[in-house]
């Protein structure tokens, strides 16, 4: 812990009195705004309980920096993920191009061939090609536009054409384009490069290419010696993951799938982490950087394998809590002191279980029922929490059952929504078919949300019951057995989350639990009076499992609230009422999660400020700017307008709704003249976590405060 003079001197007139009281009644305000709202509330979900009795303290998340919520990938060996570098290592920076030059691009000679080429086409086709590879050599990475042939009705002139390209210039390719009229062809050349209209290994018959999980269109000549897989650094600020890669594979002219990466990341913060892709040259995503707004990307090299979901350790976060309000100092020095050495309940954040008017496990509880048509309405029905433009479609779509119409006023984010009408328009009644053509990672968050609804009721009526401080008979624990690497969680990671808490496809790629082999299940045990007596295990031990069909339950009766809860709403976990297996828990095979995590290597300190513009940690650009000036990633300016903008977050509307609703004129004169802010104060954190926590609830058993962004946007 580290509390700086400066502070320390400012302590007596910053600390102010924040009773119990004073926190009920800022809950019970924020409560009735939020109940407005019809919004997911902590104990909605299951959140409810704390390990630590101390009092909480006010401190706001987010306020308005990004750099407040920074997120560093750990990778599988331990390694934290940082951007170093934005340069080209040297052997990458002179051999690449000479490379793409000699092997990708272009020909040792191509005059001997270009005059060859003359003989079986005319002159005309002969200069249109010469030229095209003229623009190839030349290097310049301009865009360059395909060429076409003069129209031919000669059938085996076109072949030769077609197999002389093939042979002659591998850096090329050909189709066939209709000509002038219905008797002939024309003959397109473009260059071999994996841009969109490139058909590329997609040209290859399935069983030529196989399943390949990767977007394998590269280059045809890569160098034996070096690895098929360029690894990078993404650093991003206010982007989600697959939309900065969006970003970056269409500019490369590659598709999402040719990426690979650990597991998506915050959008509201600045984070870091691996990625790799297929088959990409350095020196292209290096000259991306100049175009990138919110983006970087650096740190390269060549590796033998792509990243998969799920490679990694955890994630370290550094997490500022500005305009922080305590009693004491010694108030805030327990609750950080406590939350080192005995952790935070390790539940399912708010944002597993989305931000509007009608929660995920609602419609994934309607899918374990087979009632079709009701999960439909929930997922398409008007939601006062969100925008107009989007609730207007919703409500045009419920008065008119206009497809058509709705799908022009519908933003391309809202996926689920998109993807279940077009299918309606198809197959009108089929609302089973509908469901199963939203992507299966989305339609799949909505049941494993059901399960996780279930965990965290069943892990608050655990803590309840019994406490936080010792095992107890019949508690499920993890064996000790090599039990760290062993050990099997669900794969929901605080990096999913989104600070409007939304249920993005973006978001939910790694979020399936994991599948439990007959022979690992060995994994946990129940509790034995042997095991009490000899003090095999502890509470960091504890686990509850995500239901399914080979998981264990408590013997004790932490058990009956899982099934109670479930026949509440109708549904059974032994038995399903209808034959589709991915909406039923009996055909999933379940998972464990731990009950209790304690944060690893936490550090903590107190810092004051007066402007709230101002970051007050250090991010990975900041670091590479102070010895190299480089293009800005953001603005303040953008911050602010963030909400504003229509193509970032399916269910974000909350926090604007809430925004123009709430009473922010004090901030808002702060934020016009910073200089006449009053000295405040900040708690900077730095906590290293599992892939399966989530920093959130790390958070709340500091403040003792809901997590929800809607409250959050109270305090400012």
């Amino acid at each position: 812990m580290k509390l700086s003079r400066t502070v320390l001197s400012s302590l007596p007139s910053l600390l102010k009195p924040y009773s119990s009281l004073s926190w009920t009644t800022t809950m019970a305000t924020t409560a009735k705004t939020v109940e407005g709202m019809k919004t997911v509330d902590e104990a909605d979900v299951g959140i409810s309980c704390f390990i630590s009795q101390l009092p909480g303290f006010r401190g706001i998340l987010k306020q308005r920096s990004y750099a407040d919520f920074i997120v560093n990938e750990v990778d599988i060996d331990g390694n934290v993920v940082h951007l170093t570098s934005l340069d080209l290592p040297p052997e990458m920076d002179v051999k690449e191009e000479d490379k793409a030059k000699s092997s990708d691009y272009v020909p040792q000679s191509y005059t001997s061939a270009i005059e060859s080429f003359r003989s079986i086409s005319s002159v005309t086709d002969a200069e249109r090609l010469e030229t095209l590879i003229n623009q190839v050599t030349s290097g310049t990475g301009d865009e360059i536009s395909p060429v076409v042939l003069d129209p031919s009705s000669d059938k085996s002139k076109r072949t030769a054409i077609h197999n002389f390209v093939k042979e002659n210039f591998k850096f090329l390719v050909t189709d066939t384009v209709d000509g002038p009229d219905s008797t002939s062809k024309c003959i397109r050349v473009r260059v071999n490069s994996g841009a969109h209209n490139n058909r590329g290994n997609r040209s290859k018959k399935r069983k030529e290419r196989g399943d390949k999980p990767f977007d394998s269109r590269g280059s045809e000549h890569w160098p034996e010696h070096v690895g098929k897989f360029l690894r990078f650094h993404l650093y991003k600020e206010n982007k989600d993951t697959q939309e900065a890669l969006g970003l970056i594979g269409k500019m490369l002219g590659v598709q999402p799938k040719s990426f690979g990466f650990s597991g998506t990341k915050d959008k509201r913060s600045v984070s870091t982490q691996r990625v790799t892709v297929f088959k990409q040259q350095a020196s292209k995503l290096a000259a991306l950087n100049k175009r990138l707004f919110g983006i970087k990307v650096g740190d390269f090299c060549h590796v033998k394998e792509g990243l998969l979901l799920g490679q990694l350790m955890g994630n370290r976060f550094t997490i500022t809590l500005r305009r922080v309000v305590a009693d004491s100092e010694e108030t805030i020095k327990k609750s950080a002191e406590s939350l080192g050495k005995d952790g935070f309940i390790n539940y399912f954040g708010l944002q597993r279980f989305g931000s509007g008017s009608v929660p995920t496990h609602h419609v994934g509880a309607a899918l374990l029922k087979g009632e079709w048509k009701d999960a439909v309405d929930m997922i398409l029905d008007p939601r006062e929490t969100e925008r107009h433009v989007v609730n207007d479609a919703r409500e045009y779509y419920k008065e008119t059952g206009d497809i058509d119409g709705t799908l022009r006023q519908l933003p391309r984010y809202l996926v689920a929504e998109r993807a279940i009408l077009q299918c309606l328009k198809k197959c009108p009644g089929n609302y089973l078919q509908a469901l199963k053509g939203i992507p299966r990672t989305l339609r799949m968050m909505y049941v494993h949300s059901y399960q996780s609804y279930l965990w965290n009721n069943a892990a608050s009526l655990r803590v309840t019951k019994y406490g936080t401080s010792q095992v107890v008979l019949g508690d499920l624990v993890s064996t000790k057995v090599n039990a760290e690497k062993r050990m099997v969680d669900s794969l929901t990671s605080e990096h999913n989350e989104s600070s409007e808490e939304a249920l993005d496809c973006d978001h939910v790629d790694d979020t399936a639990v994991v599948d439990l082999p007959a022979e690992r299940s060995d994994l946990v045990k129940v509790v034995s009076i042997e095991d009490l007596e000899a003090g095999t295990y502890l509470t960091s031990d504890i686990v509850l499992p995500l239901p399914g069909s080979r998981v264990i339950y408590p013997s004790n009766d932490i058990a009956e609230i899982y099934h109670d809860l479930a026949k509440k709403d109708g549904i059974s976990l032994t038995e399903s009422i209808h034959g589709v297996k991915e909406f039923s828990i009996t055909s999933m095979t379940g998972g464990y999660r731990r009950v209790f995590q304690k944060p690893i290597d936490f550090e903590w300190e107190l810092l004051t400020y007066t402007d709230s513009n101002k970051p007050l940690a250090e991010t990975d650009l900041d670091r590479i700017t102070v010895n190299k000036p480089v293009d800005k990633v953001g603005s303040a300016e953008e911050i602010e307008d963030e909400p504003l903008k229509s193509d970032t977050n399916p269910h974000e509307s909350c926090e604007t709704n809430l925004k123009d609703q709430i009473d922010s004129k004090e901030d808002e004169k702060d934020t016009e003249n910073p200089d006449s802010e009053q000295t405040q104060m900040a708690l900077k954190m730095a906590l290293t976590l599992p892939s399966s926590c989530y920093a959130t609830m790390a958070i709340r058993e500091l403040l003792k405060t809901s997590t929800s962004v809607a409250y959050h946007k109270t305090l400012n």
